[in-house]
């Protein structure tokens, strides 16, 4: 007899299943975490509230950039000109004079300045008193509290070719007196050095941050292996502080053009000239004094851009390297 198979039996089909709504759910648990730290939200508010009215909402007007603004036709009613101040600015004969002010300026604080603040946190954070500790602090980020003002003053009386306290040391060892601040070779040593006195200290604070972090088993440790001082900053506080320096160096680079422009300004003379104009100070005439509103808008984007440039290219180059990165 044959054999009948019985019949297989299909399975029964399944009911569909029902698309949850992720994003409701999503936005009601975001929702529910914000009303839960609502306290950190209204502290976070004032922060997000200048950064949209000081930093976002002064950008309505880079268009005038693009025009020929007037202040009868306004914004939206001056005429269209495109890049043609830009053409002008880079076409201008004081275009190379200008940038390139502004480049040696840049780089040679990037070259001195940027690397100071590291080497002071490394040699405070091996002070073994306390008290002493603390007082190198304070001596080392105070003038960085002194106001722009104030420091090209006594930049002034400091460096007087008649009563200044360095001519008057260069007069005891033989030499003849400088004029520090009315020549235009002497500008850039001027500005850089001044501005690692006043700076240096305050930006040692975030490395001394960065150090305080570092567990301090690691140099128990190497102490018990016989690693000194030095070998223990090379291979402990180095590497342990370099995700720090490398932010902080990105974002550096990403405001190299920047250049102070109060302190270019108040340097300014009419002997130093050929050397302390730079970007921000030749805005400022454009801009103001010569009521060029247009074309000082359009070489303040142009600044902008390049600073963006920089920041991506090195932004990308530290991502590349396996380094911190913003982003």
């Amino acid at each position: 007899m044959s054999r009948t198979m019985p019949a297989k039996r299909g399975r029964p089909s399944a009911a569909p299943v029902p698309q949850l709504p992720h994003r409701k759910i999503s936005a009601s648990l975001r929702l529910r975490r914000i009303l839960r730290a609502w306290q950190l939200y209204v502290l976070l508010a004032p922060a997000i509230i200048y950064i949209l009215v000081f930093k976002y909402w002064p950008m309505y007007g880079v268009q005038i950039a693009f025009k020929n603004y007037n202040p009868v036709d306004g914004f939206t009613d001056s005429p269209w000109v495109g890049l043609d101040h830009f053409v002008r600015f880079v076409n201008s004969y004081q275009f190379g004079q200008v940038v390139g002010n502004t480049l040696w300026i840049a780089v040679l604080g990037l070259l001195v300045a940027f690397p100071i603040p590291i080497i002071l946190a490394l040699l405070v954070n091996q002070l073994q008193s306390e008290r002493f500790k603390k007082f190198t602090q304070t001596v080392l980020y105070s003038p960085a509290f002194i106001s722009t003002v104030v420091v090209v003053g006594i930049m002034f009386v400091v460096l007087s070719p008649r009563s200044g306290l360095v001519n008057n040391a260069i007069q005891l060892a033989g030499g003849e007196p400088i004029f520090f601040m009315g020549s235009a070779e002497w500008f850039r040593p001027v500005y850089v050095i001044s501005d690692v006195w006043q700076n240096a200290g305050f930006s040692m604070i975030v490395y001394l941050a960065a150090l305080a972090a570092i567990d301090p088993a690691l140099h128990d440790a190497a102490k018990v292996d016989g690693a000194s001082k030095l070998q223990r900053i090379r291979h402990i506080d180095l590497p342990g502080i370099m995700p720090v320096v490398t932010i902080l160096f990105i974002l550096a680079i990403g405001n190299l053009l920047n250049v102070g422009f109060e302190k270019a300004l108040l340097m300014q003379t009419p002997l130093n000239l050929s050397s302390s104009e730079i970007i921000q100070t030749y805005v400022y005439h454009a801009g103001l004094q010569q009521a060029q509103f247009s074309y000082s808008a359009a070489i303040g984007l142009f600044n902008s851009l390049l600073n963006l440039a920089l920041l991506l290219v090195f932004n990308t180059i530290a991502r590349r390297a396996n380094q911190a990165t913003l982003w």
